[in-house]
């Protein structure tokens, strides 16, 4: 017999027993299951060495029984159903390395949320507009107290003591500091680090991990968990989209950064996309004769009517717009955009020097003054929406390095945030220290208040994130949407295959994310016709109209998480009773009615879904884009030098500079923002120029077709400044 001391408090105690000649340490209950020779004699433990012998890895890789052995008491809570594309496993994170556990307790009232959002958010209530409080948020949705209690006894009693245990503002985290020893043993599971092949981030990430059955209706998702954020923007397909023209070291850049970005469906929905250096500087920046190759600021309010913005705008309405990923604007390309572009007619003149707030999110920058490292998403989106908001002005919240929405909703929402209450809250805050490179540095919490309008251009794809991950995130703007923050996404540039191809034949349209979120605005992008004007109907933006390999199209199509929202229904039931898409279809939807059984993982469409073998594109989903702006040929200076680009992450600043044009004027007439927007859109498609000729290929098809009324190519169409404005001024 082997002896092991271990000085026992309680006889169902969880305790780690310590194997003197290991670092091995087993809780209790493990050794009843494993051992059925396990004994307790007062404060010895006895053990027939016969029995470890007939589990080796125990003592050889200790670590490795935590995740090769699950008591049947636990399940799977979250596992990564794909493959980790460029993303390679490398060495076991070491058992003393700190990892900064995140915990997502379940929300309560969720359906009662929702339910205020769109009863202040329809144009027809009495309530419109009477947005809540960020407290009133944290009042409404916390989780309950038997899902705080239940997960906490979890923790304490697996050696988490309740010192450790830090519970957010809002109450909807638990975050705690925990060595990968001891997150491997609470979670059976056993964390790798994951680096990326292109960029080189290294992740702590686990392929599957587990908790008690029970507590699963009390846990969203845990973090660092099956997660791999690819650094990497909205720009599937960004590689087929250069231009082969290399006039400049920042063309050369853009074409070798544009190779690393078709991993996983990650994409940017602007970029260098493509960048076409050379263009010819008009002599007359009122001039729209050559709108259709050179899309000025002039062109861009010709089409949409936009005015000159006035005079005296208001201090609380900066223009948001989210960069990531070490995207810089360099100010002499800004002046010499403003310079040569801005004195028209219609656009108010911007001073040399104008730049946009920076608010650095953990440590991300925003700006340079090496014009190689001019960045063509962040210069588009400002030389875009500085000509439509000015004197206005505009807000950046400058991500650091890792791709992801949470540092964002971190610093602008401090209820949102895990480490807010470790003693300290907003700046000075850090995540625990990881060793190894690649990990992240500062993380800072609730420092900067949410902009009414903010602009997204990044995103990713459905099948590649856990539904409950992207349904926890989605909720996150939801509670943005409850207090009056209006959020536009991109929705990307790869037509149907936009979050890839899926299924066994790669025939299945897959959507993005997380423009498919039903509670924000997703806005797909238009073209002037070669040949045609400002005052001509736009097409869909498509780079090779009538190709089914079009290197960039406008995406579109219907999600496979979310069902079509209320304020939906009758136009796309309009679309398929009108215009109906001539290709198999399916109709269900994850995690509903059974559909998935397995909600903890990423989607396969597949095995998943009912297909019923054949069908490519899901009925049931919620449609996008909701809305549609120029998104092909726009004027741009990047890297000193002028040229053109496009993409729909063009279109998402300019429908959002609109936006915040509108919501300008309501404030000067003593009202409020405008919060989530769609209800409010579809309610009044007139105010809309209906796009009806384009397609938006992928997946070896032409994809869907635009058509009268709403279409998922390019949704209700584009705007028309003058009727929405005095629509919204219309409403309290």
């Amino acid at each position: 017999m082997l002896t092991i001391e271990y000085q026992l408090e309680r006889s169902t105690s969880s305790s780690p027993i310590v194997f003197p000649s290991s670092v091995v340490r087993i809780p209790t209950a493990y050794l009843f299951d494993l051992f059925p020779s396990f004994k307790m004699v007062g404060k010895v433990i006895s053990l027939s060495f016969l029995s470890l012998l007939l589990s080796p890895s125990v003592i050889a890789t200790p670590l490795s029984v935590y995740s090769s052995y699950t008591p049947t008491s636990h399940a799977v809570h979250e596992e990564r159903a794909d493959s980790s594309g460029k993303w390679t496993k490398r060495d076991r994170v070491h058992p003393d390395s700190v990892l900064p556990m995140r915990i997502g307790l379940t929300f309560s009232n969720l359906d009662k949320a929702h339910d205020a959002l769109m009863e202040i958010s329809n144009p027809r209530s009495e309530n419109f507009g009477k947005h809540w409080t960020p407290e009133e948020v944290i009042d409404a949705l916390q989780p309950s107290k038997e899902t705080t209690q239940a997960v906490r006894d979890w923790l304490t009693s697996n050696g988490i003591s309740d010192s450790r245990i830090t519970h957010s503002d809002n109450r909807g985290w638990f975050a705690f500091d925990a060595t990968n020893e001891e997150a491997e043993r609470l979670l059976y599971t056993q964390f790798y680090e994951f680096e990326h092949g292109d960029s080189g981030n290294i992740q702590p990430a686990c392929d599957r991990y587990h908790i008690p059955a029970k507590l699963q209706k009390h846990i969203d998702y845990i973090t660092p968990g099956v997660k791999l954020s690819a650094p990497e923007s909205l720009r599937d397909g960004m590689k087929k989209k250069r231009s082969m023209m290399n006039r400049s070291s920042v063309v050369s850049r853009w074409a070798k950064k544009a190779s690393r970005l078709e991993s996983r469906g990650i994409y940017q929905g602007d970029g260098p996309r493509p960048f076409t250096p050379g263009m010819p500087l008009v002599k007359n920046a009122s001039h729209l004769a050559t709108c259709d190759s050179a899309v000025t600021p002039a062109c861009v309010a010709a089409l949409y009517d936009i005015p000159k913005a006035g005079n005296d705008p208001s201090p609380n309405n900066s223009l948001g717009i989210y960069e990531a990923l070490n995207q810089f604007y360099v100010q002499s390309d800004l002046d010499a955009f403003y310079e040569n572009l801005t004195a028209t007619n219609v656009t108010n003149m911007i001073p040399a020097g104008t730049h946009p707030i920076i608010n650095s999110v953990d440590g991300g920058n925003a700006s340079s003054t090496n014009v190689s490292q001019a960045g063509g998403e962040a210069e588009l989106d400002f030389e875009l929406a500085f000509p439509i908001v000015y004197p206005q002005t505009v807000t950046v919240y400058a991500a650091d390095d890792s791709f992801s929405y949470n540092t964002f909703l971190d610093a602008i929402d401090g209820s949102y945030c895990t480490y807010s209450a470790y003693g300290i809250t907003g700046d000075g805050i850090d995540d625990p220290v990881i060793p190894g490179p690649g990990y992240p540095n500062p993380l800072q919490c609730g420092t900067y208040a949410p902009t009414n309008v903010v602009s997204v251009s990044y995103g990713g794809s459905e099948a590649f994130e856990s539904i409950a991950y992207q349904k926890r995130q989605c909720n996150e703007f939801m509670k943005l949407g409850l207090q009056g923050v209006s959020v536009m996404f991109a929705s990307g540039d790869s037509g149907v295959a936009n979050g890839g191809c899926l299924g066994s034949e790669g025939n299945i349209f897959g959507p993005g994310w997380p423009v498919t979120c039903p509670y924000v605005t997703a806005v797909g992008a238009t073209q002037i016709n070669s040949g045609a004007s400002v005052f001509d109907p736009e097409s869909a933006a498509n780079a090779a109209p009538g190709n089914v390999n079009s290197p960039y199209s406008s995406a579109g199509g219907f999600s496979n998480v979310y069902p079509i929202p209320e304020w939906q229904q009758d136009a796309i039931s309009t679309y398929f009773s009108e215009h109906p898409p001539s290709y198999p279809y399916y109709s269900s939807i994850a995690n509903s009615s059974g559909t998935i059984t397995d909600p903890s993982q990423s989607l396969n469409v597949t095995t998943d879904l009912n297909t019923n073998g054949t069908g490519i594109y899901n009925r049931a989903g919620r449609g996008i884009p909701d809305v549609s702006a120029n998104g092909q040929n726009i004027a741009v200076f990047i890297g000193g030098v002028a040229g053109t680009e496009g993409g729909t992450s063009a279109s998402s600043p300019i429908f959002s500079s609109i936006i915040n044009r509108i919501v300008e004027e309501r404030i000067k007439a003593g009202k409020g923002p405008l919060g989530f927007l769609n209800p409010s859109l579809y309610a009044n498609p007139s105010m809309f120029n209906d796009i009806t000729d384009g397609t938006n290929p992928g997946c070896g098809t032409l994809g869907f077709s635009a058509a009268e009324g709403w279409d998922p190519v390019t949704g209700l169409g584009t705007p028309s400044y003058p009727k929405m404005l005095e629509y919204f001024m219309s409403l309290p």
